[in-house]
């Protein structure tokens, strides 16, 4: 059945932050007095929001600093500058949903500013001005379902109606918390295909194939 409203991910779906983004916060984790490793700070915290990690790392017993979140979102620019791209085939995909007529914006545990930095410098922007919604206007990030349900309240679709497109299994699991269909891309190798599968996504690792699954292929 074709969803009235398709909220997409930003970090791992529609731009590939992912790499960049988890060395970088790795590194500050590990300075920090947290040791962590690249491959276990993916595996741990894709798809969190940065209060969130805080959070769990100072119940360790590692204080971060309460500017945390916002020193972390100052230095994005300079870590992006590098080079962010899209996901392949993400824009036909979004496309291919507009051209359908149905509904569509993204949804993030990411604030706004860094989504604007992130979708400027992959030129998919443009195609989702006015349309984007962050954990950061939610009491709870995910895996709650709070930003998606927001999204959806906004957008004016019942959340029955709605289909998530995510990549992480805190994404997926608030998806799913929130009533809604979720197609969990895992076209990366560090997505846990076996974890998303047990969240209550539908997996698909190529972008090309998302317009048949929405019904719209």
């Amino acid at each position: 059945m074709r969803p009235g409203l398709v909220i997409f991910d930003c970090d791992g779906v529609l731009v590939d932050t992912e790499a960049l983004g988890n060395r970088r916060l790795a590194e500050w984790l590990t300075d920090a007095g947290y040791p962590i490793a690249y491959e276990d700070c993916r595996r741990r915290f894709m798809g969190r929001s940065m209060v969130s990690v805080q959070a769990e790392v100072e119940a360790a017993g590692v204080s971060l600093g309460a500017d945390f979140p916002d020193r972390w979102n100052a230095a994005l620019p300079d870590l992006f500058a590098a080079g962010v791209e899209a996901v392949p085939h993400v824009r036909e995909a979004v496309e291919a949903v507009r051209d359908a007529g149905l509904a569509w914006c993204v949804a993030s545990s990411a604030r706004v500013s860094k989504m604007r930095i992130t979708l400027g410098a992959t030129g998919l922007l443009p195609l989702f001005e006015g349309r984007m919604f962050s954990s950061t206007m939610v009491a709870r990030g995910k895996p709650f379902p709070d930003l998606f349900l927001h999204a959806a309240e906004v957008m004016g679709c019942p959340p029955a109606a709605c289909a998530v497109v995510e990549d992480s299994v805190a994404g997926t699991l608030a998806g799913r918390a929130a009533g809604m269909t979720v197609y969990s891309y895992c076209g990366d190798p560090f997505n846990d295909r076996d974890e998303l599968a047990a969240a209550g996504g539908r997996l698909f690792d190529d972008m090309r194939a998302l317009p048949s699954l929405l019904g719209i292929g």
